[in-house]
């Protein structure tokens, strides 16, 4: 009789687990392709004028997502404000009004000849000193016999090499870093720089760029996603120390230093050749002026709620920013997948939790679908929300959060696959449940964790609004397909998505987020 008995157990589970799967898979497969193209047809269009926070084209986003949720019978839980599902706040915008470079009777032009990623405001006169290519290493040091105090380092982009290929700092075919020429990836590059030049009390850093047409690429991708403003919260100085740091063409470099280009590389070449730092081979003086005004702007973050049942006051939330880079010079940035397709998966994951919830088989936990401001301006609005959170911290199980999951990026020969990043940093719990949910329901999606090494190079892990969730000991998974040639390029629009692949993903993070959602105990916080 025992084994009759434990034989009836076994199957009852197998038929529990199978009925729990049917009603997962049924809401899951409300999830379409079609769904998604609909409402990104929309997100991503120029009516929407690239979403720039504290623009119109993002207050009509707002609009349109608080329509679509409240059409699917979520609540808004916003309770300061009129609107329950608008989390209002300021930011102050500083932007800059006039900025001159002098140099004897040379002037430059911000924009063309230099992008300026940070001045001090007013006029300031600076001596200028030729550091090399701002390199400090155990076999080759720029630093050696120059003197950084209150002057600003002008360096070279890269690592000295000599004719024969070898490179100085290695003394190997190799560089020391690897050499990412992507843009991203060269400005990564630059920071031990900069950090060499500020512990040496230097009072701003001059970028060149060897290259002309790499330089012109430069400048303008700065300019376009830099513009001339920074936002910060009120009475805050912002991200960035009043320390310049100022990209330029090696024409306008030269132009500066009064030089020669030809003489300029030959003299390079004959130091390097020899094993020695051209620093300190030249100087002048800059006079730089750069003033700005202040501006107040209203924005806000999009939040909706489903209630669970008997975990209501747990809390999973799942997140997304629907702002992006707004028109450029005339130049409308629709940002289709960036952030685009995170937004719109929030919309249909809240519609699968609502169609369960309406037919008796709601989540167990609350669910939280928040879609943050200012995220490409400094992660802004999940700042905000984690600060002064609607329901406390402290009940929130677990973050999942979409940022950029429509592309296939370099790494990858077709869509099969998504990255995660953090999964395991706080919970092994969390990380587990998540391999253990895309095995069941997603067998044909890779799970990549490239982006998720410590010394990933994009350093992914801290650049999306998950981060402001895990300093707060939040269990997080960021989701994302990774960067394509359209990144933060007018480019970026519908047509170019796989909508195939994407589809995929977001049926991934709603599987995940129906199981951390009915789970009988909350993934456990195992990690510093």
């Amino acid at each position: 009789m025992k084994k009759i008995y434990f034989l009836f157990v076994s199957l009852l589970y197998v038929v529990l687990i199978q009925s729990q799967d049917q009603i997962l898979l049924k809401y899951s497969s409300t999830i379409t392709q079609e769904d998604l193209k609909k409402h990104l047809s929309i997100i991503a269009s120029d009516e929407y004028e690239g979403r720039y926070t504290g623009d119109i084209g993002l207050e009509k986003a707002a609009k349109y997502l608080e329509s679509e949720f409240a059409g699917d019978k979520l609540t808004g839980p916003v309770t300061a404000g009129s609107n329950p599902f608008y989390q209002e706040f300021e930011l102050e915008k500083k932007s800059w009004t006039n900025i001159k470079l002098v140099s004897g009777k040379n002037s430059f032009e911000n924009g063309t000849d230099f992008y300026s990623l940070n001045l001090v405001e007013g006029i300031n006169e600076y001596d200028l000193v030729f550091a090399g290519y701002g390199i400090y290493s155990d076999k080759y040091n720029d630093y050696k016999n120059i003197d950084l105090k209150d002057k600003i380092v002008v360096f070279l982009q890269g690592e000295p090499q000599t004719k024969a290929g070898k490179y100085l700092v290695t003394g190997s075919d190799s560089a020391s870093i690897k050499q990412d020429t992507s843009l991203l990836g060269k400005l990564n590059g630059i920071q031990p720089k900069i950090m060499a030049s500020m512990m040496r009390k230097a009072k701003g850093v001059i970028i060149v760029e060897p290259d002309e047409k790499s330089a012109e690429k430069t400048i303008s991708f700065l300019d376009v996603n830099m513009g001339n403003s920074q936002l910060t919260f009120p009475g805050k100085s912002g991200m960035m120390p009043p320390f310049p740091m100022i990209y330029m063409s090696k024409k306008s470099a030269l132009k500066m230093f009064d030089l020669n280009n030809k003489k300029f590389d030959k003299a390079i070449r004959e130091k390097i050749e020899i094993g020695e730092s051209p620093a300190g081979m030249y100087s002048t003086k800059l006079k730089i002026e750069a003033s700005r005004k202040t501006d107040t702007v209203k924005t806000g973050n999009v939040i909706a709620v489903i209630e669970g049942s008997d975990k209501k006051d747990e809390y999973l939330t799942i997140t997304a920013h629907y702002d992006h880079l707004g028109v450029k010079k005339g130049d409308v940035y629709n940002g289709a997948d960036d952030n685009g397709s995170g937004t719109v998966a929030l919309l249909e994951i809240a519609e699968a939790f609502a169609k369960a919830k309406a037919e008796g088989n709601g989540p167990r936990r609350s669910i939280l679908f928040i879609a943050f401001t200012g995220e490409e301006v400094g992660l802004f609005g999940s700042k905000y929300y984690t600060d002064k959170p609607v329901f406390p911290m402290a009940n929130t199980v677990a973050n999942l959060n979409i940022d950029m999951i429509g592309r296939i990026d370099k790494f990858h020969t077709d869509g099969n696959y998504i990255h995660l990043i953090g999964s395991d940093r706080l919970s092994q719990e969390l990380h587990q449940t998540s391999e253990n949910i895309a095995k069941i329901y997603a067998p044909e999606l890779v799970l990549d964790y490239k982006h998720n090494a410590k010394n990933d190079p994009e350093n992914l892990y801290q650049r999306s609004d998950h981060y402001n969730f895990a300093l707060k000991k939040v269990p997080v998974i960021f989701y994302t397909s990774g960067d394509h040639a359209d990144y933060h390029k007018m480019t970026d629009d519908v047509d170019e998505i796989d909508f195939a692949s994407y589809n995929k993903r977001v049926q991934l993070i709603f599987a995940t987020a129906w199981q951390l959602a009915n789970a009988d105990e909350r993934v456990k916080l195992d990690k510093k």
